[in-house]
């Protein structure tokens, strides 16, 4: 299929994806698609119109406060993705009588109630376990430090190192796991199609493979901004006392994460010395999180990636 919106680099679409189990989620301005990979060869696809709180609450579409929204709907809409792609895919291995809350829900809810039931305590789980390890756990570290350190400073940076220490440390463990290696390739077929769309180029496996797998707009240079931006926010207003550190830290997350979703947008949106410096950091820590695709894993993105381009031109520009 020919990219008909756009002739040259100079193009960004708005249009995002994520990596799923053998499968990847394509999000564009009015629809989504995911497209899996079953057991036998053939192609899963399932496509969705997009309805956005926004449209009914305008004031979450502001900027600093749409960051902070669209995170939240893109967990959610992740965990969905990831549990939908994992159905095609059953652990084998699992051979063992379901938990008492597995009984319980089984029992008590309807599939439909159970599988909200199901997502919403992922999304709690995935934002809790984030929290804790990419925010309080080197606040508490840096605590627990800073007895032995009077400048309020130092404090301040030597938590914003333990924190970048322990996100890089978790993505490098995260790729020793072979099934996490194989999204990672999926991650990279995702960048490569956006890529081959944005400079204009047929949507072809031969295309898609010559571009880069490392994208400005990406989820992990978001939550790596995410970390840098937190050091230079949390080190405005600092306190000694771990606790009231910790609460601090809690209370300004959301303009933490507001600021670095519209940093990740203008760096998205222009190529030059400014946006490449902010997307630098995270362009390099894709060298974790993306890897080179086979040409199967390919067709999945751009068959996810075609099923959401809009009709009408321009539709999807950044």
């Amino acid at each position: 299929m020919a990219n008909k919106n756009n002739s040259s680099c100079d193009f960004r679409t708005s249009i995002g994806g994520q990596a799923l189990i053998e499968g990847i989620l394509m999000r564009g301005p009015k629809k989504q698609a995911i497209v899996v990979r079953r057991q036998d060869g053939e192609l899963e696809e399932k496509v969705t119109e997009l309805k956005f709180i926004k449209d009914k609450y305008p004031i979450l579409g502001w900027p600093f406060i749409r960051g902070t929204v669209n995170f939240l709907s893109s967990m959610i809409t992740g965990v969905k993705a990831l549990t939908y792609s994992a159905e095609f895919y059953p652990d084998e291995d699992d051979g063992g009588e379901p938990s008492k809350l597995d009984k319980w829900v089984e029992d008590h809810l309807s599939n439909e109630k159970a599988e909200k039931v199901i997502i919403g305590i992922s999304v709690v789980a995935g934002i809790a376990m984030s929290v804790g390890l990419f925010i309080l756990l080197p606040t508490i570290l840096a605590g627990i430090l800073a007895r032995h350190i009077e400048a309020r400073w130092i404090c301040n940076i030597l938590e914003g190192v333990l924190r970048i220490a322990i996100f890089v440390g978790y993505m490098w463990l995260a790729t020793q796991v072979k099934d996490i290696r194989r999204v990672w390739m999926y991650h990279g077929a995702e960048h490569k199609t956006i890529a081959c769309y944005e400079h204009g180029d047929e949507l072809t496996v031969e295309n898609a493979r010559k571009h880069s797998r490392f994208h400005p707009r990406c989820g992990t240079s978001f939550m790596f901004l995410v970390m840098i931006v937190s050091i230079l926010v949390f080190s405005v207003i600092s306190w000694k006392n771990v606790l009231v550190r910790i609460l601090l830290r809690l209370l300004m997350l959301p303009i933490v994460v507001g600021i670095s979703y519209e940093l990740i947008k203008l760096a998205g949106r222009y190529d030059n010395t400014i946006t490449r410096i902010i997307s630098a950091p995270g362009k390099a820590l894709q060298h974790l999180t993306t890897a080179e695709p086979d040409d199967s894993m390919l067709e999945v993105a751009i068959r996810a990636m075609e099923l959401v381009i809009p009709e009408e031109k321009g539709l999807d520009i950044w």
